[in-house]
């Protein structure tokens, strides 16, 4: 499969700092991959979205985008990329309408593909009857897909989501993941950072777990979850829930018999692989 975007050995140390926000990162996001990216707070996630908007320069190593080196002056290689950020970037006083034409009219695009391509994008995020609403009266679930709209606009091929459901409630999160899938079914590449695990488990191919500036793993959810243990079985001890994972659900009931409190048997999810990989480190901090 064709490489869309390599990481090498990428180190970024912010001014000041002794310690590097990233330390010799190596990721390969392949044509058409779902890519997440998944870490604690501080773990370097934001610094790597900032490092492939051109936001941040590496100190040493290099980021390529279809075989060719990611720079500042590099125009052609910059516009395949669009990205959305976690923070709303919507002036409250225009309408999806005149945000899509600003958008345009910022790279250059001729009126009548602005106008095509915006009737397009507002109907396929389901906005186009809300077209001529302000902003200010719409709610944060059509603001995160109207941003989505807003980066579509210029026909990327690489779509950089950092934190894209942040604040919305379950039933618009679902809408946007609908969303973002349906864009990877069509062949985008799209790289996403998000703490809903949940999310990850559910839209990526792969994803790395990222702790202090350095990749943990890098590996598909369901490969992770193998490996932990397919089938989880939680006891309360009175203090707090322990929970163990086993090959399959006949090794589970195995144990679970030998249990004297209250247990639960469930199938074992990606967040379980988190915290056994990351958040014991946090633990013995």
């Amino acid at each position: 499969m064709k490489r869309m975007i390599e990481i090498k050995n990428v180190t970024k140390i912010y001014p000041g700092q002794k310690e590097p926000a990233l330390k010799n990162i190596s990721l390969t996001i392949e044509s058409g991959e779902f890519f997440g990216l998944l870490g604690p707070n501080g773990a370097g996630k934001t610094t790597m979205i900032k490092l492939l908007a051109t936001l941040l320069i590496p100190n040493e190593g290099e980021i390529i985008v279809d075989g060719e080196v990611l720079r500042r002056a590099s125009r052609d290689v910059k516009r395949r990329l669009s990205m959305i950020t976690q923070e709303y970037s919507l002036r409250a006083n225009m309408t999806p309408e005149q945000i899509m034409e600003l958008q345009g009219r910022l790279y250059h695009l001729p009126h009548d593909k602005i106008k095509a391509r915006s009737d397009e994008l507002l109907t396929f995020c389901g906005l186009h009857e809300h077209r001529k609403k302000v902003c200010r009266q719409l709610s944060g679930g059509m603001k995160r897909k109207l941003m989505l709209c807003r980066g579509l606009l210029t026909e990327p091929d690489i779509l950089i989501l950092d934190e894209p459901t942040v604040g919305l409630d379950p039933f618009a999160r679902r809408q946007m993941w609908d969303l973002l899938k349906q864009l990877n079914d069509r062949g985008m590449t799209i790289l996403l950072t998000t703490h809903y695990i949940d999310e990850a488990q559910y839209l990526c191919r792969r994803i790395a777990l990222i702790d202090k500036g350095r990749t943990d793993r890098v590996d598909s959810p369901a490969e992770l979850i193998k490996e932990l243990g397919s089938v989880a079985v939680d006891e309360f001890d009175g203090s707090h829930t322990k929970s163990s994972f086993f090959k399959d659900r006949e090794e589970a009931l195995k144990y679970a018999a030998s249990l004297e409190g209250e247990f639960m048997i469930r199938s074992t999810t990606l967040e379980d692989v988190f915290l056994a990989l990351i958040g014991r480190k946090l633990e013995a901090k």
